[in-house]
């Protein structure tokens, strides 16, 4: 696979939460290459829709009652075969970009995906940095899981103290 600007895009790993500012920006400079967006291991169907596209600001209380905000965008994508032909990477950021003419979206806004085929139950999936496979830029998304936000840091916490202070380093203990 080659690169998308200076993104290495040789192994497809998937994103913790890719932006709509970094999806923006891998896609640019290929308007005329066809997008695919792939999904529990199937790209969807090439008359796929961009149905709708939502920006929210959220607020609330995690599992250990601390405070949260964020900001999202949600892109619906129904997977049909409704369309004669596949959509190009152009016309998404056009789509993308007449909602950035009636709504403020916020370029670092965490991205979710809406997918449904209109008879499946719509599924949330996050976005792995885009790839280049010969004319066409390939988008995997995954399933967005559920997760404790107070579990999850302090296993970042516990990560960085054995990788910063583990028996073979002596960079950061003193």
């Amino acid at each position: 696979m080659n690169a998308l600007g200076n993104v290495d895009v040789s192994a497809p790993a998937i994103a913790d939460d890719i932006t709509i500012g970094d999806l923006l920006e891998a896609l640019g400079g290929h308007p005329s290459s066809r997008l695919t967006f792939r999904y529990g291991g199937r790209p969807l169907r090439k008359g796929y829709h961009v149905t709708e596209v939502k920006a929210g600001n959220f607020a609330g209380l995690d599992c250990g009652a601390n405070p949260e905000a964020w900001t999202e965008i949600f892109v619906q994508l129904w997977d049909v075969d409704d369309a004669p032909e596949q959509m190009t990477v152009g016309k998404f950021a056009a789509i993308i970009g007449k909602v950035a003419d009636h709504l403020s979206l916020d370029r670092s806004a965490r991205l979710t995906f809406e997918v449904s085929d209109g008879i499946q139950p719509m599924q949330l999936h996050r976005a792995a940095t885009p790839s280049m496979v010969a004319d066409e830029i390939v988008v995997e998304l995954s399933p967005r899981p559920a997760s404790c936000k107070p579990r999850d840091r302090w296993l970042a916490e516990q990560q960085a103290m054995s990788s910063c202070c583990g028996p073979t380093s002596s960079q950061c203990c003193g």
